[in-house]
């Protein structure tokens, strides 16, 4: 008897049409990344030190909607620039006005992350916040975002893995990657990048850490992640492996874990954190009913 395979669903990547538009469902898990971060971010501003950093202002809802346009923005623009740098560049060069052509498809998340971070660069800077608070609010919400990208990649039937023994449990076959039988890499990038990471990174965010601490641990973890899914990915065919037998996922992933572990140390050894007196002047004006100049 020949082992039992499954059969990717074969879902239709359109989710629904209103009269000539097109709704793809890979549009959608965007749109649902960007809303489940939103609540997810206004969460965290109960989290110290958010609740209590009053320096340049205290940190608000509106702040909050201006941190998601930025990384929108920058997913879009640096996701389609890294994937057209990273891993087409002579096409791209050749036909530099291709790059606009988004519904063609290709993004890389290295891309995203770095258009993400000089998008936060310049908020911090225009902001007088230190980068690293900007950063470590806004990245215990990304994981959940990568995990509906990821989600999108199944439904669409793309970037599957490499071929899988026929007697795995969860082996799949993908129509457009032939017969064989092959890892679902897709929905283990959705656990393992996606869901185990949000909910480890979650908690380490829970407790106040040092400036640039929370940064530091997803770099780590989604490098970590990402790499250890690259083994079971089918490498992209107009790459294929690099140096080492390593993807180009993997090289990528390199520098992020080394710089996250680097970062981390950093962190740890400088310490800082915002002043803690600040949320007890808080409470003790929310409690005091007296004018500034009784106080005095």
């Amino acid at each position: 008897m020949s082992p039992l395979v499954l059969q990717w669903p074969e879902i239709d990547p359109v989710a629904f049409r209103i009269g000539p538009l097109s709704v793809h469902w890979y549009a959608l898990m965007y749109l649902l990344a960007f809303g489940v971060g939103y609540l997810l971010l206004r969460r965290r501003l109960h989290h110290q030190p958010y609740a209590r950093i009053t320096s340049p202002e205290p940190w608000k809802r509106e702040h909050i909607e201006d941190l998601l346009f930025v990384a929108i923005t920058g997913v879009i623009v640096g996701g389609r620039l890294g994937y057209c740098l990273f891993y087409k560049p002579e096409q791209y060069l050749r036909d530099p006005l291709s790059i606009l052509y988004l519904w063609e498809g290709g993004m890389s998340f290295h891309g995203g992350a770095i258009g993400v971070a000089l998008g936060l660069l310049i908020y911090a800077w225009r902001k007088k916040r230190p980068f690293l608070e900007v950063t470590d609010l806004l990245v215990p919400a990304a994981p959940l975002g990568l995990a509906a990208g990821r989600l999108g990649n199944f439904i669409n039937g793309e970037l599957w893995g490499r071929a899988a023994d026929p007697n795995l449990p969860w082996a799949m076959t993908f129509p457009a990657a032939g017969p064989d039988p092959r890892h679902p890499s897709q929905l283990y990038q959705f656990m393992g990048e996606g869901l185990l990471l949000a909910v480890l990174l979650w908690l380490y965010a829970r407790k106040e850490r040092a400036r640039g601490q929370v940064s530091a641990m997803f770099l780590i973890g989604y490098g970590v992640f990402r790499f250890l899914a690259e083994w079971f990915r089918e490498p992209d065919d107009f790459l294929g492996t690099l140096g080492l037998g390593l993807s180009m996922g993997q090289w990528l992933s390199v520098p992020m874990i080394l710089g996250g572990i680097g970062l981390w140390l950093w962190a740890k050894r400088a310490n800082i954190h915002p002043p803690a007196h600040a949320i007890v002047e808080d409470a003790e004006d929310a409690t005091d009913e007296r004018t500034p100049e009784e106080r005095d």
